[in-house]
């Protein structure tokens, strides 16, 4: 099994890299975050995750081997293929699906192409208590994730045009501040805090 390669760059786009070792160029899917490392033309070392099925033999590569234990969680969850995971891998930082997953934030997950709400859900109950590693610490998360007052109040500032990501922490923060907030209280402290 092909664990890592390190080698030269041949040839490097958003979705994928060619990197030669020994004369021998592979043809390795990525993501943008590891694109985003890789320089064409110099010397790289990334790790691979090898998927092999009976008409492909696939080599998907990452620049932290953080970012391959992530992929290779996604692609354990039943509907999550290789493409997905890139995909979501591409679209959120490690912390941020982690954070998403602990928080039961499907809404997040879904944001990736491809990942609808069954699946995030899926991705939600079965990764729960394996991604606390990548900085989504239980402290991270507040207790008062699934708050019916919160819910309303995100609910209520995304009316208003305030993508609920950016409300999310404000009101988070001001949750753990003062548990008894109202969801009057909560919105015009999202609104005071912009």
């Amino acid at each position: 099994m092909i664990y890592s390669l390190r080698g030269k760059v041949q040839e490097l786009t958003p979705t994928y890299a060619v990197v030669e070792t020994s004369g021998v160029g592979y043809y390795v899917g990525i993501s943008l975050q590891t694109s985003a490392k890789l320089t064409a033309g110099q010397e790289t070392f990334i790790y691979i995750h090898p998927i092999y099925r009976e008409d492909a033999q696939l080599l998907y590569g990452f620049n932290t081997l953080s970012e391959k234990e992530m992929f290779g969680l996604l692609i354990s969850v039943n509907g999550v293929g290789a493409v997905s995971a890139l995909i979501l891998l591409s679209s959120l930082s490690l912390s941020d699906i982690a954070s998403a997953i602990v928080s039961r934030n499907s809404a997040l997950l879904q944001k990736a192409k491809g990942i609808g709400a069954k699946t995030a859900e899926r991705i939600i109950v079965d990764l729960k208590d394996k991604v606390l590693k990548f900085g989504a610490s239980e402290e991270n998360i507040s207790d008062v994730s699934n708050n019916k007052v919160k819910d309303e109040a995100l609910s209520a500032v995304e009316v208003l045009g305030i993508p609920r990501r950016t409300a999310e922490k404000m009101v988070d923060r001001a949750l753990k501040a003062n548990p008894e907030l109202t969801v009057e209280e909560l919105v015009k402290h999202i609104l005071k805090n912009l």
